[in-house]
């Protein structure tokens, strides 16, 4: 009975995760990003409106360091807080 996942074969091509999944950050590269989201959380009552900068920086440092694919601001609920548009809070 031959299995149905060979994966020593050459014909066996690894694809990108679907949306919604990512590789895990295993070397940190994103870790002060995350821990900077999660005090903003645990400081605003896990209000996640209240850490949209630090939620935003995240999501970039992922998409930078090809952790997550790449997707407009706009497209992950940030289009307000793009570079050069009003409203970004700084």
């Amino acid at each position: 009975m031959s299995t149905a996942m060979n994966f020593g074969s050459k014909s066996f091509q690894p694809r990108p995760p679907d949306k919604g999944s990512f590789p895990l950050d295993h070397f940190g590269e994103c870790k002060k990003f995350k821990e900077r989201f999660m005090k903003c959380l645990r400081d605003n009552d896990f209000e996640s409106s209240q850490c949209r900068k630090q939620s935003k920086e995240y999501l970039e440092c992922r998409m930078e360091r090809r952790l997550m694919a790449p997707e407009s601001l706009a497209k992950l609920g940030f289009g307000d807080l793009e570079a050069g548009k009003p409203g970004t809070g700084d």
